[in-house]
């Protein structure tokens, strides 16, 4: 157990490290499209106009509450937005702190589900199918169910999450598991 533990924190940390590299530098903005500055201070003074006085929170934009709404919908443009009344810094380290515990925690898991798992090769099989369902059914099926959304975007979530999770998950796996699960009485 206390290889798993370890290995839970280097396979936690190399997750961490890759996410950092696919999001906090110029290639998280691959997922991402801008307008410039002066019509996002235009959209800015629109948020704050029309959103502020309901507060903080994810509008969908229109709703189709009314059949106004629907109608509206249905002629877009339409669009999800994550609104937050007070702004937040480009970057927190109380999220870093989060993640990096959150990856630690996923890695321990990991090793916990796969240690019954006989060998290597199995472990990296159920690895990558178990890493390959979660992004589908998390990740890719938000577009699919939720026609509105920009697939630009999920991809590129969706790629660097399985490959965050499958390269930290076979540090655990090849360095921090016995060769071959102990056999059950």
């Amino acid at each position: 157990m206390i290889r798993i533990l370890v290995g839970a924190v280097v396979a936690g940390l190399i997750q961490f490290i890759i996410g950092a590299i696919a999001w906090a530098t110029p290639l998280g903005m691959l997922a991402f499209k801008a307008v410039g500055d002066a019509p996002t201070a235009d959209l800015q003074a629109a948020l704050r106009r029309t959103l502020a006085p309901t507060g903080t929170g994810t509008y969908f934009i229109p709703s189709p509450d009314t059949a106004a709404g629907t109608v509206m919908l249905g002629n877009g443009p339409v669009a999800l937005v994550h609104f937050n009344t007070g702004g937040f810094p480009p970057m927190s380290v109380t999220a870093l702190g989060s993640g990096l515990i959150l990856s630690i925690v996923m890695m321990l898991l990991v090793g916990m589900a796969l240690s019954s798992v006989r060998d290597f090769a199995a472990r990296f099989k159920v690895m990558l199918l178990f890493a390959t369902a979660t992004v589908l059914y998390f990740l890719i099926a938000m577009p699919v169910f939720n026609e509105y959304l920009p697939w630009d975007w999920w991809i590129y979530l969706a790629v660097t999450d399985f490959l965050a999770f499958s390269v930290g998950a076979y540090v655990m796996i090849r360095w921090f598991m016995p060769r071959e699960a102990a056999p059950t009485a």
